[in-house]
């Protein structure tokens, strides 16, 4: 029977440094990969943290802003801590804990996209 695998979000981004400064700096994730099909064209760029792979994408058609994306976390507490720790200006997230069992931690990327992080509480 075929089996399906990972999922690579495509998430439209309109500004390189601040792409970095919030993917890179505030949540942790590391570059993977860039390209550009020449110097000034739009930057297509992977990130990683762990298990979790986003990609980044200038190109027009790649995704529009206000995507929400949900990533499955162990210790979504320690997360919270750890983004809170950054006191990032632009983003101070809270610890939600959901009617459907899950302890979630929600932000907002400078382009209107939605990352919820979340762990399945156990019952």
């Amino acid at each position: 029977m075929p089996k399906l695998g990972t999922v690579t979000p495509i998430l439209r981004v309109f500004d390189i440094a601040k792409a970095r400064e919030f993917y890179l700096d505030f949540l942790g994730f590391a570059v993977g990969f860039e390209h550009r099909f020449s110097d000034n064209a739009p930057l297509y760029m992977g990130v990683a943290r762990d298990g979790c792979e986003l990609h980044l994408s200038e190109h027009h058609g790649d995704g529009s802003p206000g995507a929400n994306v949900r990533i499955e976390v162990t210790d979504i507490i320690g997360l919270h801590r750890d983004l809170i720790g950054k006191k990032y200006r632009f983003n101070r997230p809270g610890l939600e804990t959901t009617p459907w069992e899950t302890k979630e931690v929600t932000v907002i990327d400078p382009f209107s996209n939605r990352l919820t992080f979340y762990e399945r509480i156990e019952g």
